[in-house]
């Protein structure tokens, strides 16, 4: 187990136990480079120790250690925590640290709304950061912190009817985001299938995974309404499968 894991995973008499040692004179004698020093005793960033710290299920309980970090009360620690957790992008916060948090967070339903908001905000910010510098590192770690996101159950029905209401999300289609949502069961790809706010290249993806019925797709192209890419995107599935858009082989 990581120090990051065991801090933010930890009961509150394990974390008494680690953080114990530095209630001594050597460490309270410099209030403001505490919270670094302890940090790099544990072998961790600055950064890291106020997530692992702040996002622990038992906070309510650790009076004592957050003000061995040098914190006069829970509300500046939570404060600084959330400020870090939205806004740094796989820097001082790591993708695994990240994904530790999702994994740890899910099993306690208190912390998991807290999560829940802040996720929101975390996103607009790594997708502004993506916009500006088109940075391929960024873009695969935030494939892969988004896949957590529904596959850890962090994400609920609201949060993923938010992102499908998007129109023209590039960004829903560059992380695969439908076909991640059907695999989490929070919404059925049926249904997503019908949306017009969903590309057609992202329900050509659902087609190729097989979870659209060929009676769906002739449904779909019925309604006058689609738009023309998708009503060509479908007529092309059609044919290579061998169907035609009246339904007969």
């Amino acid at each position: 187990m990581t120090m990051f894991r065991d801090i933010l995973s930890n009961s509150t008499e394990g974390l008494l136990k680690v953080f114990y040692v530095f209630g001594d004179d050597e460490f309270k004698g410099d209030k403001a480079h505490q919270l670094d020093r302890i940090a790099k005793k544990l072998r961790l960033r600055t950064e890291q120790l106020i997530c692992a710290v702040g996002f622990n299920p038992n906070l309510v309980d650790l009076t004592e250690i957050i003000h061995l970090l040098g914190y006069t009360n829970i509300d500046e620690l939570v404060k600084k925590r959330n400020e870090l957790f939205i806004s740094d992008i796989y820097k001082k916060i790591s993708l695994d640290n990240i994904l530790t948090l999702y994994n740890v967070v899910k099993n306690h339903p208190d912390t998991l709304q807290v999560m829940q908001y802040l996720v929101e905000q975390r996103l607009r910010s790594i997708e502004s950061k993506i916009e500006a510098t088109v940075n391929s590192i960024i873009i695969e770690k935030y494939k892969a912190e988004i896949r957590a996101i529904y596959l850890d159950g962090i994400a609920g029905i609201d949060f993923a009817e938010m992102r499908l209401d998007k129109i023209d999300s590039g960004f829903r289609a560059l992380l695969n985001e439908v076909t991640i949502i059907t695999e989490s069961r929070i919404i059925p790809a049926g249904d997503i299938f019908f949306r017009d706010t969903v590309l057609p290249q992202e329900k050509r993806k659902l087609l190729n995974k097989g979870l659209i019925p060929l009676e769906l797709v002739h449904a779909r192209l019925e309604d006058a309404t689609i738009s023309q890419r998708e009503k060509k995107m479908l007529q092309e599935y059609l044919s290579i499968t061998g169907q035609n858009s009246a339904g007969t082989t």
